[in-house]
């Protein structure tokens, strides 16, 4: 089938603002998006700037606005995008982070946020015997968690990012605490504290569920962040410090 694309281009070695240019090409169905990004910067534009690397929805780096809404490129078909009956497949990169070509954005922010939270495994005490055993129903807690592959599908979607407060640590960085501060075995919860119990850390989230709507990993994004709200304010109550 033939399709057109319209793609974001900026280049701010020559561009003053971002534009869309459209691209046609014979498409399979149940090609996926990437691919056809891939054929259009081999065989009509090399120009063309995107981010890929593993293209099996594990890596996360082709992550970007398709239609409005944010995917992976590796993980969507054609057929899924156009059964909607689009002209066109219109494609932006994420939103709410500084573009640095085309569908590049400059995850530095993002990458910031991440590394506030201390999203490794915090040991004080030494281990009971040579690892920390945890059986299955509590390591059923945190597995959600564990699936991120920090695209920044949900950061880009967050209408508190986006319209309120751009300093929220956002939805992929709360997660990641929340992988880490439910963990049986972590005891780095007050170390990670004064991030999440701050005005920019989980408090600004509104619960509008667009973190979740867009996870590629089928994580329920509000829900780890309102779980990590849950125990921040049982910890106050029991008379943790403030």
């Amino acid at each position: 089938m033939k399709i057109s694309l319209e793609i974001q281009r900026f280049n701010p070695e020559k561009d003053t603002e971002p534009y869309f240019q459209t691209y046609t090409v014979d498409a399979d169905p149940s090609e996926r998006l990437l691919m056809v990004l891939m054929h259009i910067k081999r065989t009509q534009d090399p120009t063309l700037c995107f981010r890929k690397s593993c293209a099996h929805g594990v890596c996360g780096s082709d992550a970007m606005v398709v239609n409005g809404t944010e995917n992976l490129a590796c993980k969507t078909l054609v057929k899924d995008i156009m059964a909607h009956g689009q002209a066109a497949i219109r494609i932006e990169p994420l939103k709410t982070l500084p573009v640095q070509r085309d569908l590049m954005v400059d995850q530095t922010r993002f990458l910031d946020n991440y590394m506030k939270v201390k999203p490794y495994f915090i040991a004080k005490s030494s281990p009971p015997g040579k690892e920390r055993i945890q059986p299955p129903e509590k390591h059923a807690v945190i597995e959600e968690g564990t699936r991120c592959i920090l695209c920044a599908s949900c950061y880009s979607a967050c209408p508190v990012v986006q319209k309120k407060n751009p300093q929220f640590l956002g939805p992929a960085a709360v997660v990641q605490a929340s992988r880490f501060v439910h963990d049986s075995r972590d005891e780095g919860f007050e170390e990670r504290l004064p991030q999440l119990d701050h005005p920019d850390g989980v408090w600004p989230c509104e619960n509008h569920f667009q973190c979740t709507r867009v996870c590629p990993r089928g994580i329920r994004v509000t829900r780890e962040i309102n779980l990590t709200k849950q125990k921040i304010e049982a910890y106050r109550k029991q008379g943790g410090p403030a």
